[in-house]
């Protein structure tokens, strides 16, 4: 049976000889090669050599070609921030100024922005590895891409005018179906529809705006294009599992936020498989790769049968992830009965830095802290960043502000010393304010207001 075959079975719910593995290789795909993320990014021979490495070292069953939630963007207006170890990051929100919404001439076509490179080299990769290899499109979610139109106001907005935000969101339906459409024609197996910003919003929010944008677009793969899809979510989206299960689509990814065996519980009483949740930062990141084999196998082990599972990343890796980090996840998940016997009396050597955290009773100013996976690659990150920017542009020199990012080894200590349960957080004094719910403006200023 091909990883292909294997990567079908899972996302028809038939039991399997063993769990698929989809190792998200994004620009991480790039320090194969030498090449860095913006040249991953941009140049479609640096981008097809990458990838075919990706195949050769990682033996994934399913693999992205791109992993990009800002080219829809991109080609709609926002300027782009580059850099060399992580995808870009939007900085200007055309719709920041006007509550508008882009008429459907804006919508993708193969010949805007990077398009013609991005499907040309999904075109190459079906030649190369489609045989036996299930190739993932990727686009950006409709709320995200909303977000990335309109910035931060968006979260006020769905108080203000619900009727504008469904516009909005109706809009960018339409351009996750187009963007569909361009990828299965150049041949990827399946549409992983990736949010961020859906775990950024209650369950009732989701039902109000995103329930029905959702639906239709799992229908209209599953329906009118007979493809695969995935519901792919950053963050602790662990409230929202069972919502986003029943806009019906074939699979659901989510990262280490989420308890992945109890999500997946819910996930099997709609028919839709899981995969995940390998963390980015602690085990990929800064482990051995005895730390990456052990997760997998003892991840495994807990499975009653291999169905509905995919084993993956939490989400994007991390670029400069060691490679034999990520060969040994592949190994584990290959050769799941040999390497529990390898890793069967290890025991982590991870020693947590020494930080000293702030003396919050004794501030001369209020502290907030927003504590991020990383802001300049983590799109729910980029907008809880930009809360507390907004905020940081009313108070000025009246508070202090940090970011303080997971994928440093010193704040897996700091956030362990802290107490922080979910990424991204807010902290006004020490005291979590905001734990995956991207505040307004006004809710932000009103907890500062309270320590001033």
């Amino acid at each position: 049976m091909t990883g292909k075959e294997l990567i079908f079975k899972t996302l028809r719910h038939e039991a399997t000889p063993r769990a698929p593995w989809v190792p998200f290789a994004g620009v991480h795909a790039g320090l194969l090669t030498g090449a860095d993320a913006t040249q991953v990014l941009t140049d479609e021979e640096e981008l097809v050599k990458a990838l075919l490495e990706v195949n050769r070292l990682y033996k994934p069953d399913g693999q992205p070609v791109v992993f990009d939630l800002q080219l829809e963007a991109e080609i709609l207006g926002c300027d782009l921030v580059w850099a060399k170890d992580c995808p870009p990051s939007v900085s200007t929100h055309p719709l920041a100024e006007t509550m508008t919404v882009p008429c459907r001439c804006k919508l993708p076509t193969a010949e805007k922005g990077r398009m013609p490179m991005v499907l040309s080299a999904m075109r190459r990769m079906k030649e190369a590895v489609g045989e036996t290899t299930a190739l993932y499109g990727l686009l950006c979610g409709p709320f995200t891409l909303a977000s990335h139109l309109r910035g931060n106001d968006i979260f006020m907005d769905m108080f203000d005018d619900e009727d504008y935000v469904k516009d909005l969101l109706a809009f960018c339906t339409d351009c996750a179906k187009r963007m569909s459409d361009l990828y299965l024609e150049a041949g990827m197996d399946v549409v992983a529809v990736v949010d961020p910003l859906v775990s950024q919003i209650s369950a009732d929010h989701f039902e109000e705006f995103l329930s029905e944008p959702y639906t239709e677009i799992f229908r209209y793969l599953r329906e009118e294009k007979k493809a695969f899809s995935s519901f792919f979510v950053c963050g602790n989206a662990t409230r929202n599992i069972e919502v986003m299960c029943k806009t019906a689509p074939d699979s659901i990814s989510v990262d280490e936020n989420v308890d992945i065996l109890e999500a997946k519980k819910i996930c099997d009483q709609y028919n839709a498989a899981i995969g995940g949740n390998i963390p980015l930062t602690s085990i990929m990141l800064h482990g051995t790769q005895q730390d990456n084999m052990k997760y997998v196998v003892d991840l495994l082990e807990q499975l009653p049968e291999y169905r509905n599972f995919i084993v993956a990343p939490g989400c994007d890796m991390p670029y400069a992830v060691p490679v034999e980090n990520a060969i040994g996840a592949a190994q584990a998940v290959l050769e799941t009965e040999s390497v529990r016997h390898m890793v069967e009396n290890y025991v982590s050597q991870q020693e947590d830095v020494d930080v000293q955290l702030p003396d919050y009773q004794n501030l001369q100013k209020p502290l907030v802290e927003v504590c991020t996976l990383d802001s300049a690659t983590c799109a729910a990150c980029t907008y809880m960043m930009g809360a507390a920017n907004a905020v940081k542009e009313v108070f000025g020199d009246r508070i202090d502000m940090v970011e303080y990012k997971f994928t440093e080894k010193e704040n897996i200590a700091r956030f362990k010393k802290m107490g922080v349960k979910s990424l991204p957080s807010i902290y006004v004094n020490g005291v979590l304010c905001f734990s995956s719910i991207i505040p307004s403006r006004d809710e932000l200023v009103e907890e500062i207001q309270k320590v001033l």
